[in-house]
């Protein structure tokens, strides 16, 4: 049986989502990240407690985003869909949604964090209306390790 789209609606995520999160990004695959941990996301959803957006379907995220507003410039980072339930216009959802929380911030300009390695992710991107910055290089610092 297909999905509908009303077995799934988009929230922000609350502190009792921390391990289901985790997992779902488990799941999904792609590099992890030292703040892959509880304490990692419970700080992110105590700063900001929108800073999460899930995809719920029957109480259990399938798909997250984080939506990062500094105060210039909205970032996504960790968009994640369990592989069973890709393709089925999940993330599009959810970054739409995060377009919208973002531009109603104030952003006018978004940027998503993009794992070279896949493929898939690169052209969901390109899909969603987002093109690469050629003449630039993240460059990452672990201060803890």
């Amino acid at each position: 049986m297909m999905p509908t789209l009303a077995d799934w609606s988009i929230r922000s995520a609350t502190p009792r989502d921390v391990a289901a999160v985790l997992a779902l990004w488990r799941a999904a695959g792609g590099p992890a990240s030292p703040t892959d941990n509880p304490d990692g996301l419970a700080r992110l959803l105590r700063r900001d407690r929108d800073g999460l957006l899930v995809a719920d379907c029957g109480g259990v995220p399938i798909a997250s985003l984080i939506v990062v507003w500094d105060g210039w410039r909205g970032n996504f980072y960790r968009l994640a869909v369990r592989p069973e339930r890709r393709r089925e216009g999940i993330a599009t959802a959810l970054v739409r949604a995060g377009e919208r929380r973002l531009g109603a911030l104030g952003a006018v300009r978004l940027s998503a964090v993009v794992a070279e390695g896949d493929p898939g992710a690169l052209e969901f991107w390109r899909a969603a209306g987002y093109r690469r910055q050629p003449d630039r290089t993240r460059f990452v610092r672990h201060l803890r390790a």
